[in-house]
Order: structure tokens, then sequence, then C-alpha cells
């Protein structure tokens, strides 16, 4: 697998938070796996802030177009008997 390296400070609180739950060696992986299920929960969200964003969308077109109904409606019964 190819990768970068980069340099991570850790407060001293973190660091003895993790110290003894992680293998020497594998720090990395363990970052690159906490990193990676912080992304994933970004595009989740920002996938549902869309979707919400979509369905006032087309809440906002449906409720247009049952006016425009109504106005059309409204428009032909006020027009009846007046020619």
């Amino acid at each position: 697998m190819r990768g970068h390296n980069i340099n991570i400070y850790f407060s001293e609180e973190t660091y003895k938070k993790m110290k003894p739950l992680i293998a020497q060696r594998k720090v990395s992986e363990f970052v690159n796996q906490a990193v990676e299920k912080e992304l994933e929960k970004q595009q989740n969200q920002e996938k549902e802030k869309l979707r919400q964003q979509l369905i006032r969308g087309y809440q906002l077109v449906a409720k247009s177009q049952n006016r425009k109904s109504e106005d059309e409606i409204w428009d032909a019964t006020s027009k009846d008997g007046l020619e």
C-alpha cells in the first residue's frame, strides 16, 4: 500500500490513553482507520444535508404546482357568466 508520512501531534493525555491500547508498530494503521471513519461520517453528513435540500426543493415545487392548479380553477370559476 502506498502512502505518505506525516507528523502528528497528540496531547500528553491522548497519548497516554492510546499507548496501552495500540501495539507499537500499529499506530499508523490505527490513526488511518480512525481518520477513514471520520471522513466517512463527514461524507454521510454532507449527503444527508444535500438529500434534505432536495426534499425541500421538491416540496416547494409541489406546492407551487398545486397553487398553479388552484389558480387555474379559480380563474375558470371567476370567469363564469361574465362573458
